[in-house]
């Protein structure tokens, strides 16, 4: 039997290689995958040659140890079954399911220590979410949100929507979400937004208190769109925040900064899930952080979150709907 693993070759162009089964070492296992989640946001821009080719690609992640020049594998968020354990390893690991920060391939071989147990509670699909998942806490821990704090999310994609259900947990005022496609901003209702608003409405006017000060007072950019993150410092009230998680890769930046923003205090910050913030360290482990994830998966269904299951042999039909039809797909499985 052979392995497929999924490479990027070039601009818009992916290729699926078959390669013998690696049987584990010692101390190590193998998994074999039953599905993995596209992370849209960063995978888009290594799809379409958005990205610095000489930057590593992840260094906290053992498997995504090049950089982003083409081929290269990529994705990590796979999760399967495991069915070989090396010398050193418990027998209890096989048949395992478990989670991978991995690339998209129908096997692979890594270590316990790089693997999370999947509960029962969780299908397979709510399983590959626990990245994005792990992302939103991650938002939530750099953001501080605050009782009655006016709160504005944009990107409804899947982080940014469980995100959105994260934030609804909370005694906010006000919890608005800003996304362009119908479809997005409906979910974001049900999963517990007061107001959800296209990017040409009049946001300011959803965000202004009853009594100073006015604005937001957080502000969250994760759609992947440059010019949001303006729009996210112009709703930001004197004093607030804005949380950047998107990645705009090689994408242009043209911030205005003039007017009323050198007066305004507001503070930037670049928030990724690769690291946890110092002033956390001594409480939050990634462990934690990826345990709280679970339990976010566990009680809000994230199957409706999943809106395409893609065979792994058609998986350029899955960058094709991504990169050109965003109105039709959320959350998109490659299936094994």
């Amino acid at each position: 039997m052979t392995a497929r693993s999924l490479f990027f070759t070039g601009q818009t162009e992916i290729a699926l290689r078959e390669m013998p089964i690696t049987e584990p070492a010692d101390g190590e296992v193998r998994v074999r995958t039953t599905a993995s989640a596209i992370s849209a946001g960063t995978e888009l821009l290594v799809y379409r040659g958005q990205v610095p080719e000489s930057m590593a690609a992840d260094e906290s992640i053992d498997a995504l140890d090049g950089d982003f020049e083409y081929p290269l594998q990529y994705g990590y968020a796979a999760v399967g079954r495991v069915t070989a354990v090396g010398n050193d390893v418990d027998d209890a690991w096989l048949d395992r399911r478990v989670f991978g920060f991995n690339p998209h391939e129908s096997h692979f071989v890594t270590t316990p220590a790089a693997l999370r147990e999947v509960p029962e509670t969780l299908s397979d699909a709510e399983a590959a979410l626990l990245a994005n998942a792990e992302a939103a806490v991650n938002f939530l821990l750099d953001g501080r949100p605050a009782l009655g704090e006016r709160v504005a999310v944009f990107g409804q994609g899947v982080v940014g929507l469980l995100t959105t259900a994260l934030l609804a947990d909370l005694p906010l005022e006000t919890l608005v979400t800003v996304d362009g496609y119908e479809r997005r901003r409906d979910l974001s209702i049900s999963l517990g937004a007061d107001v959800a608003i296209d990017p040409d409405d009049d946001l300011d006017a959803r965000l202004d208190g009853h009594e100073p000060p006015r604005g937001a007072d957080l502000a969250y950019e994760l759609s992947g769109q440059p010019d949001a993150l303006d729009d996210a410092i112009d709703v930001v009230g004197t004093a607030g925040q804005v949380i950047i998680g998107s990645w705009y890769g090689t994408k242009p930046m043209h911030l205005d900064l003039g007017g009323t923003f050198h007066r305004s205090r507001i503070r930037l910050q670049s928030s990724q899930v690769s690291t946890i913030d110092p002033v956390d360290r001594g409480r939050w482990s990634k462990e934690r952080r990826l345990g709280e994830a679970c339990r976010l998966l566990e009680r809000i269904d994230a199957e409706r979150l999943v809106t395409h299951r893609v065979p792994i042999e058609r998986a350029d039909d899955a960058y094709r709907l991504l990169d050109e039809r965003p109105r039709e797909a959320i959350g998109v499985l490659l299936t094994y």
